[in-house]
């Protein structure tokens, strides 16, 4: 099957290729490192199925100029799909696959890795030292142990940052609409939201975004948060109203934020800007703060990651080849 896969790097066709002739190399990939947005479909033509990241954006304009292309598969390297037009998508005959899961361990402990940075401010620490600066004050932080942390959302994701955080000792709320009954008899707390908003000393973030998550941590919850608290948000950047986050951040409301997502990171991450000048005044304006700490999603950038995704990519493509429905297609019943 011909396939164009949008939005690759060098890591993307490395693991597809070794995915693909792993598997016979009964594909033909057309590797183009633009997105897939309106501009660059035509990019497209002539190949049955493509395959996109997090920030190619497939609306209903997109997905009908795919279908006149000749596409009939769209196959997502992610486990997120609210850059999807599904109810578009059903309607054009073109069926959606995705990677539910690849490694929940590789977001999990890269949101530990954030949580132990800010409190020990180990990417100020970092700079001093290098700079000859030896001195701790300003570097003061707490014993994680002996803290409550908040999970929203107890995925295959947050499960396993809550099992990591058990080993620290700590207690451990959580919010989630379909309790984990083995979290539960391993002591974790499933709380309402703003009870965990109003108890934890830490908030991480791991659920999808969906309509009723666009914005969950807004003005109004950030007025329910602990002073100081720690928020942490390694899901989807749109659940987190970064304006409001800001306005948390210069009161002393948050006391420190970390990030792996942005809700408008589709023109920043995943590129090398380093020699431009950065356009966006809002991404601009938390750089300043010493208590923020944002990597440019790179939460699921494990060998181990890369390699279930390009598997189950490919496998979709193979099965949906074969039998006319990928593995792990999806419909607009996820949407309820």
């Amino acid at each position: 099957m011909d396939v164009t896969v949008f939005s690759t790097r060098g890591y993307d066709r490395e693991f597809l290729d070794i995915a693909n002739s792993a598997a016979g190399a009964p594909h033909v990939l057309h590797f183009i490192e633009a997105g897939l947005s309106k501009q660059t479909v035509a990019l497209a033509k002539g190949a049955t199925a493509i395959c996109v990241f997090v920030n190619d954006r497939l609306d209903r304009t997109v997905l009908a100029s795919l279908r006149e292309q000749g596409t009939r598969l769209v196959a997502l390297r992610s486990a997120g799909f609210n850059h999807v037009d599904l109810e578009a998508a059903e309607t054009l005959g073109i069926a959606v696959a995705r990677v539910p899961s690849y490694s929940p361990e590789a977001i999990a402990e890269h949101t530990i890795a954030l949580i132990l940075s800010l409190n020990r401010k180990l990417h100020r620490a970092y700079v001093r030292v290098r700079e000859g600066n030896f001195a701790l004050d300003g570097l003061l932080g707490f014993d994680l142990g002996k803290r409550t942390v908040g999970i929203v959302g107890t995925g295959k994701i947050g499960a396993t940052v809550t099992r990591i955080l058990g080993g620290f000792g700590c207690r451990i709320l959580a919010f989630d609409p379909s309790p984990d009954a083995d979290l539960v008899a391993s002591g974790v707390e499933y709380v309402t939201f703003p009870e965990l908003l109003q108890q934890a000393d830490v908030i991480s973030i791991h659920c999808p975004l969906t309509p009723q998550t666009h914005h969950l941590i807004n003005g109004q919850a950030l007025q329910l948060i602990r002073p100081g608290a720690m928020l942490i948000n390694t899901s989807r950047g749109a659940v987190v109203d970064t304006r409001a986050v800001i306005e948390g951040l210069k009161s002393g409301k948050i006391g420190s934020l970390g990030l792996d997502v942005y809700e408008e990171e589709g023109d920043l991450f995943f590129r090398d800007l380093s020699d431009e000048m950065l356009q966006d005044d809002v991404f601009a304006r938390l750089l300043t703060f010493p208590n923020v700490l944002i990597t440019g999603h790179q939460a699921f950038f494990t060998r181990e990651a890369l390699s279930a995704i390009a598997e189950t990519t490919i496998r979709n493509i193979s099965t949906f080849e074969t039998t006319g429905q990928a593995e792990y297609q999806i419909g607009t019943e996820l949407l309820a």
